[in-house]
């Protein structure tokens, strides 16, 4: 059964042009009906804007972007790629990474998006599993012939097969339909709060990878449905990030916390001029208070927000905007209009329970994992592995994911919980925490530390900032200091698999 989202009446959010189908399920009214028809309209009322540009690289306007991008939909289909088949996309991020993309939705064929940081034997798991006819690797040409584009395809055609990041296993494929899409764009304009009508003056800076779902779903196709440019970065560097905000007059920006807290701590932040930006959403991982007040007195300008979402929700399910930012800033906010959320089987004491989310962007389910799906999507629920608890706002605090909840003695401790905490205890970078193996406790709470640059980890200086926000038998027994960054996947996600191998536990910092 579905939670009231705003139970105080506070809906943050438009809410207007929403709709229940026949089976409860909230739906925008008036979306076009695929990616094309809206990227058609785009052209068609924007042409001369500047659409895309590569930092350092190419730069195109709507009327070139469609164009060029029809003449990769004739090289598909002249290739052989027929309606509904899988095209991998290996490209690196950038103006033909777009491109491909796009001239995929073109040819009524189905993008692949592929995760280039992924092992060798994971991208080829990818591209078999997804039975990809085509793939559109670097260092050959984009598909080239007459230009052609499908008018036909329904809110309901496959359009893309995202493969999770997953932690565990080999990735699975969400599949994802226009109408994912599009209610996620939709969510994003009125989450963030971009009015359609200023599409041509909004240029937003992506520095995350294209091939997730942040950096296509909630930041490239965005502006593309509204006539603005996107500007991409196709490798992270900091200065260059920087630069970029003021070269390319970026009004948007979308990234982890950890990024946002590299840019402001640089020497010479203050020779960048970033008063344009006045947008800025941040997700993926914990972020302290503190942080989100530097943020806010960097980019005074600037309204910020943090998202939640997964690949399944084809990227946004819940939004904290501006107003609540810094005083719940260990919370992922209220449900976007259109999502429902559900706990499953919530703690009677703490109200914790797993969270369930039904709406237009949950993906119907895995490629070629019918099990999988019977298990994930249920009576039209989304299990997300999700510990979480909603308060009495309607705001949504992610207290772990279910596999990571550590059993100390019988004592659930929640690893989300004491990374939040973490966040802002002093000298600290970065922060993961993990269960230890224990012979009595079952397990204990370990902490894997990555000091701030120019400090030395203060094992009592943390502990004493833990023990003034923290129960006794949640605040970590052992830590481990390592210089390199935590292991994420491209969300941000921590892979507390990989960290838990690559950590060595010396002995505990206290006898509990």
């Amino acid at each position: 059964m579905a939670i009231e989202p705003y139970p105080r009446g506070e809906a943050p959010f438009d809410t207007s042009g929403v709709e229940r189908d026949a089976g409860g399920i909230a739906r925008y009214t008036g979306l076009p009906p695929s990616l094309v028809a809206m990227l058609r309209t785009t052209v068609e009322r924007h042409t001369a804007n500047e659409a895309l540009v590569e930092v350092g690289g190419k730069r195109l306007t709507y009327r070139e972007l469609w164009d060029r991008a029809a003449r990769v939909a004739g090289g598909l289909r002249e290739g052989g790629v027929q309606r509904g088949d899988r095209v991998a996309n290996l490209l690196p991020a950038g103006v033909d990474w777009v491109l491909g993309f796009l001239g995929t939705q073109l040819a009524g064929a189905v993008a692949v998006p592929v995760n280039i940081r992924f092992a060798q034997a994971e991208i080829d798991y990818v591209i078999a599993d997804s039975g990809s006819t085509r793939v559109l690797r670097p260092g050959e040409p984009l598909p080239d012939g007459e230009p052609h584009a499908v008018d036909d395809l329904a809110p309901s055609d496959l359009a893309a097969i995202f493969y999770t990041s997953g932690t565990t296993g080999f990735p699975k494929g969400a599949m994802t339909t226009h109408e994912n899409f599009l209610s996620n764009v939709e969510t994003a304009l009125r989450v963030i709060g971009m009015d359609p009508a200023e599409g041509p003056q909004l240029r937003n800076l992506v520095s995350v990878p294209l091939f997730h779902v942040t950096g296509c779903n909630s930041q490239l196709l965005v502006q593309l449905a509204i006539g603005g440019t996107t500007v991409v970065l196709p490798t992270f560097e900091v200065q260059a990030f920087l630069r970029a905000v003021v070269d390319e007059r970026v009004n948007v920006l979308t990234s982890v916390p950890a990024i946002y807290a590299l840019a402001i701590a640089q020497p010479n932040f203050g020779e960048f001029d970033v008063g344009a930006v006045t947008r800025i959403a941040y997700g993926g991982a914990p972020i302290a208070p503190s942080l989100v007040e530097r943020i806010q007195q960097r980019f005074p300008h600037a309204r910020v927000g943090n998202g939640f979402g997964l690949t399944e929700t084809s990227s946004i399910a819940t939004y904290l905007p501006h107003e609540w930012a810094a005083e719940h800033a260990d919370s992922v906010g209220f449900a976007a209009p259109v999502v429902d959320l559900s706990l499953d089987a919530p703690d009677p004491g703490s109200g914790v329970g797993e969270l369930l989310i039904r709406a237009p962007n949950v993906v119907p389910g895995y490629w070629n994992k019918p099990d999988a799906t019977a298990a994930t999507f249920v009576d039209g629920w989304l299990h997300t592995g999700d510990l979480a608890r909603i308060d009495s706002h309607g705001l949504v605090y992610i207290v772990d994911r279910v596999k990571d909840m550590i059993n100390r003695g019988g004592e659930n401790v929640y690893s989300v919980e004491v990374e939040n905490a973490m966040a802002g205890a002093p000298g600290i970078a970065d922060a993961a925490v993990v269960g230890v193996p224990d012979e009595v406790m079952g397990e204990k709470v370990g902490a894997v530390v990555v000091p701030a640059p120019g400090a030395e980890f203060d094992a009592d200086a943390v502990l004493a900032h833990l023990d003034e926000r923290l129960a006794d038998f949640k605040v970590p027994q052992y830590f481990a200091v390592r210089s390199e960054p935590l292991p994420r996947n491209p969300g941000g996600k921590i892979l507390k698999n990989a960290l838990r191998e690559q950590t060595e536990w010396g002995g505990p910092v206290r006898g509990r």
